[in-house]
């Protein structure tokens, strides 16, 4: 886990994003992230976390960074993918109030002035934004809504639909967030699982670029959520098994009394052969099942750190603009 300096002077407001492929955004979205929080507060900072971005985008947050010195840019060592960038960046971020949200201008940066109004009510520790539909075209509707389903039906905990990346946190809120030390993990469910007052705020999503997310992502991203926060699933392949186990039972009963009945025996080759390649495909299933739960199980007892920080560039001092 990365430590934070806490001999450094707090900041009131935090804004945390991750840069992939974001040479294109990074500027318009510094000017806007600034001047929405500039008429919220005067102590702002700006953690961009560079996840290996392919292009310029580190160049691009360093110029940044030179110019305005509350711009703090943290280099990871290579692509660790968007949820550890994110939670890099939260450990990084020591401002009072935390405000997380995508660098690609798909989610305004002018939501920090909505999320800051509907937090000051003062009834919660969190507003995160949700979408009131889903963006995309009718293919990325049905995955995403098949996603969430099946989430729903096979995983401990249910997670709000349609959830976006951007949130407004408390810091005490964060510091317990950042305590989790799962090495695999689906970050919607450490925001869950870390409990506190939490608040929906709907928000409009803005569809600038085509989702990265593609079928087999999400495949793996549902695969791995069930079997790194669910025991639910375990549970349905006992009471298959135990299913299974009383359907062949009943079976064996039928085919002796039959005998003994009528003195005819199973006829034919065709029901063994079935029955040998059902029961080895459930097997395999079940097999697999449990090897992705050993392999999660192997990865969490490694304990390597879910990211690499190469350097943290940081400016000269952290001044107040106001």
């Amino acid at each position: 886990m990365i430590s934070v300096d806490m001999d450094r002077p707090r900041i009131k407001l935090s804004i945390v994003s991750t840069l992939y492929r974001s040479a294109d955004t990074i500027e318009p979205f510094y000017e806007r992230c600034m001047a929405a929080a500039a008429g919220l507060c005067q102590d702002i900072e700006l953690v961009l976390v560079n996840d290996g971005s392919p292009d310029d985008s580190l160049a691009r947050a360093l110029d940044l960074k030179d110019r305005d010195s509350r711009v703090i840019v943290v280099d990871l060592s290579r692509n660790f993918g968007h949820h550890k960038a994110m939670m890099t960046g939260l450990t990084i971020a020591s401002g009072d109030y935390v405000f997380l949200i995508d660098s690609d201008l798909e989610e305004e940066p002018e939501l920090l002035t909505s999320f800051w109004n509907r937090f000051h009510i003062g009834d919660c520790d969190v507003v995160y934004g949700v979408q009131e539909a889903r963006r995309g075209g009718w293919f990325e509707r049905v995955t995403g809504n098949t996603f969430f389903w099946l989430v729903d039906k096979l995983s401990d905990q249910k997670l709000p639909r349609n959830l976006v990346t951007a949130r407004l946190m408390t810091r005490q809120y964060v510091r317990e967030l950042i305590r989790h030390r799962d090495r695999e993990f689906f970050i919607a469910h450490l925001w869950l699982l870390t409990g506190f007052r939490q608040e929906p705020l709907t928000v409009s999503k803005l569809t600038l670029s085509p989702t990265s997310y593609s079928v087999a992502k999400r495949v793996e991203m549902l695969v791995k959520y069930v079997t790194t926060t669910s025991t639910k699933l375990l549970y349905m392949i006992l009471y298959l098994g135990l299913g299974t186990a009383v359907l062949s039972g009943a079976a064996v009963l039928y085919i002796v009394a039959r005998y003994l009945w009528t003195g005819v025996a199973a006829d034919g080759w065709a029901s063994l052969i079935v029955a040998i390649c059902f029961f080895g495909g459930l097997t395999t299933l079940i097999l697999g099942i449990l090897g992705i739960y050993i392999a999660n199980i192997f990865s969490e007892t490694k304990r390597r750190p879910y990211a690499v920080v190469r350097r943290i560039h940081r400016g000269p001092a952290t001044k107040s603009h106001g």
